[in-house]
């Protein structure tokens, strides 16, 4: 099965409707149905509260507090500063204050309305700027370095010293945050949770309402999309489930409306990005300064992690010779911001790649000729400003397939010619890379479990701590497991996640699903074979070696036995037929305090061209043709990683073009639904989008089936269409002016940075 294009899994029921979600299992308990009261404020204190009518209105059951919460209130994930309601201090608008537990949906929330709470409202800091300057942090500013920075960068032939701003995003997943809590036996409870990290999820519902984690279970089927904003922001449904669920002894379920969603959870981080870079007369970089300030929003959530990794990706393809990179995380009256796919490297690299072309405007060269020849290369120029070597093989590679089959050259050649005669249409084109590492920066979090059953009829059970959230991990590991077993995909089930069947997982994050889940199957499936091939062997009376494993069964010369044959004989002869797997991934350290180390296992390579069709009059700009080659190792399914890359490239557009957060004076979101917050639709795909894989490429590390990741590092092949969009603007005044663009380039950004060329 290992590079076949398997259907996903659950493919024909998402068409269909016989996918179930979390919201689908509501009917099976009649739960009572939880609404979180939110701040009105979003900085300052709570001078009184009144829940009388709360308590009094329709259909309403329960309200709680913080002082209903028998154990732990603070439910930060790293670092305490996440109560899961207020007690007095607030710091972001919407933040819970307190819950209601009521008979249906629509009561609920119209209780919440009643409550009456008022404040002592402080001036709120909602922008990076204000907190660099107010030196407002929610974790210490941290620093990689490397070579004489400022000696590089007085001695450069060219000197640059630029800033922009990138938004952040929104999750914007189909299904939204939501848990469904069931009260056991003894003080137990089991929740349902749309929920990319289930052991999180498990201890945090433990630790607030004072359990051991052995009488809380987290069940985890399938998410409606998760792309980060389901790691560690899921827990807080769990928590007011499962404690609405063991003081009243039934079935409740929260779930966020959309616009709640959008204010009471985090984001993808916006940054400020500055650097201050050196290079000689061709373009070469000499050395880099950089300041990368993310927005974090009120608490530290998974933040230090995250501006770490935008720190270690700031160099994305490019070696630099001398380099220093401060991260801020900054602290804003926000919602606290949290992982996204990517977590910080896209908003480190594309500060990589807005230097690139700053090079090349400046010295009038291409920039895909400033990029290649700043590329990581063999010989010197292959290790990063943290220390590890980068395998310099597979970008060339890449880059000249993907610079013959777009045909880059011919197409930027016309695009000259087209925007001198068009007035008020502007083309514009870009080439840029992706080097992406993967393992979690938490080094401990790199391991996972998994266990494989099999059954006398010859069928296959597997379960493992990986969560599937529309990505292809289960139809993936379950053919990691036909393929190792020599069974048909067919007769492979996989079962929901569960903390109780495989414990103490690491989150489904950091591109690592099938790396870690998979590996842990596999080994599992090596001890349950093993035990199989020295049964049959003893019943035909042969070496191991002579043993041959297919979907027919076994077989060893005249001798065969189908599956269902040999796995009754082998329970007959009482083999045990489950077996347990565990993988950690290997060679993997970082010395935080040094800046050095190998914090990843490997990098996964690609590239993209992105050409766009400019409006000059009204901002409007698609895309009207991307190119992708990109490095997934020896693919498990290529259709699963064409489909991951497509939608993470479409994800990346969003990012950077059309998805922009608003929120008022006081802080405020108003970019709180479909109709203020712009994903991409069917229409922004580009008309001409071309996907390959890298052939003959298997990864060169020893991962399952030399495969490589592919959840996160298509996103940042976006990076070019935003170039793209400079690349046209640029145009305007015939490339006498570096357009000074910031991200998302929606039209009003697009329009500002027009202007701004020509001096309005």
């Amino acid at each position: 099965m290992i590079g076949e294009s398997a259907a996903h899994d659950s493919a024909h029921k998402h068409v269909n409707g016989e996918a179930q979600y979390v919201d689908d299992l509501a009917a099976l308990y009649q739960p009572l149905y939880v609404a979180i009261g939110g701040s009105a404020i979003a900085c300052g204190e709570i001078t009184s509260i009144d829940l009388d009518a709360v308590r009094a209105a329709e259909g309403v059951v329960d309200v709680v507090t913080v002082a209903d919460i028998p154990g732990h209130s603070d439910i930060g994930p790293v670092f305490p500063g996440d109560p899961l309601l207020v007690e007095r201090i607030i710091e972001f608008h919407s933040q819970a204050v307190f819950a209601v537990l009521a008979r249906s949906q629509q009561q609920a929330r119209a209780a919440v309305t009643l409550a009456k709470i008022e404040y002592r409202e402080d001036e709120p800091v909602l922008d990076i700027g204000t907190a660099m300057e107010r030196e407002s942090y929610v974790r210490p500013p941290y620093k990689i370095a490397r070579g004489e920075v400022q000696t590089a960068l007085d001695s450069a032939a060219v000197r640059l010293d630029s800033k922009f701003s990138v938004g952040g995003q929104e999750h914007f997943y189909l299904e939204g945050q939501v848990a469904l809590a069931v009260p056991g036996e003894d003080g137990s409870v089991t929740l349902h949770s749309s929920n990319q990290n289930p052991t999180e999820a498990q201890k945090l519902v433990a630790d607030v309402l004072a359990l051991p984690m052995n009488a809380v279970v987290v069940e985890t089927r399938r998410m409606g999309g998760g792309f980060g904003g389901k790691e560690t922001q899921a827990s807080a449904c769990c928590c007011l489930a499962a404690l609405f669920a063991i003081r009243n002894r039934k079935a409740v379920i929260c779930r966020l409306s959309r616009a709640d969603d959008m204010r009471m959870t985090g984001k993808r981080h916006g940054f400020l990005n500055r650097y201050e870079a050196g290079c000689d007369e061709q373009g070469r970089l000499t050395g880099v300064r950089y300041v990368l300030a993310g927005q974090c929003g009120n608490s530290p959530d998974l933040s230090d992690a995250i501006v770490d990794r935008a720190m270690l990706h700031c160099d994305n393809a490019y070696y630099i010779p001398a380099i220093e990179v401060t991260g801020l995380r900054c602290k804003t009256n926000t919602v606290s911001n949290t992982a996204f796919r990517g977590f910080g490297g896209p908003q480190g690299l594309i500060a990589a790649e807005a230097l690139m072309d700053e090079i090349a405007f400046k010295l009038k060269q291409d920039p895909l000729d400033v990029r290649m020849q700043n590329f990581y290369t063999a010989g010197g120029r292959d290790v990063t400003p943290y220390r590890q070597t980068v395998e310099t093989a597979t970008m060339p590679i890449i880059v000249e397939q993907l610079e013959a089959g777009s045909d880059y050259r011919q197409r930027r050649a016309d695009i000259r010619r087209f925007n001198e005669t068009s007035t008020y249409k502007k083309r514009g084109i870009a080439f840029t890379p992706v080097k992406f590492g993967i393992s979690f920066t938490a080094i401990h979090l790199n391991q996972a479990g998994a266990i494989v059953h099999l059954y006398t009829d010859g069928s296959v059970h597997l379960n493992h701590g990986g969560t599937e959230m529309g990505q292809g991990l289960f139809i993936k590991v379950a053919q990691i497991v036909a393929a190792e077993l020599g069974v048909s995909v067919d007769a492979v089930r996989v079962s929901a996640t569960r903390t109780d069947k495989v414990p103490n997982t690491s989150p489904t994050a950091a591109s690592s699903g099938t790396d870690l889940n998979g590996m842990a199957a596999l080994a599992a499936c090596k001890v349950l074979k093993q035990r199989l091939a020295a049964h049959a062997s003893g019943v035909f009376g042969c070496d191991v070696d002579a043993l041959a494993f297919d979907t027919d069964g076994v077989r060893a010369g005249q001798h065969a036995m189908s599956w269902p044959e040999l796995a009754n004989s082998a329970w007959m002869a009482r083999v045990s037929l489950s077996a347990n797997g565990y993988y950690k991934t290997p060679d993997i350290h970082f010395d935080r305090e040094a800046g050095s180390g190998r914090p990843f296992y490997y990098f996964a390579n690609g590239a993209a061209v992105s050409e766009v069709l400019l409006d000059t009059l009204t901002g409007e700009c698609s895309v009207v043709r991307a190119d992708i080659v990109h490095d997934v190792g020896q693919s498990i399914n290529p259709a699963v990683d064409i489909g991951q890359i497509e939608g993470g490239y479409i994800q990346g557009l969003g990012w950077l073009t059309t998805e922009e957060l608003v929120w008022d004076a006081r802080g405020r979101l108003l970019s709180d639904g479909p109709a203020t917050y712009k994903i991409p639709a069917i229409g922004d795909t580009p008309p001409v989008f071309n996907v390959q894989l890298l052939e003959n490429s298997p990864n060169a590390e020893a991962t399952v089936f030399r495969s490589k990741a592919v959840g996160e590092p298509p996103l940042m092949l976006a990076t070019s269409a935003w170039c793209a969009i400079r690349d046209a603007i640029a145009a305007v005044d015939n490339y006498q002016t570096f357009p000074r663009l910031n991200a998302p380039a929606t039209a009003e950004e697009i329009l500002r940075c027009i202007d701004d060329l020509r001096g309005i």
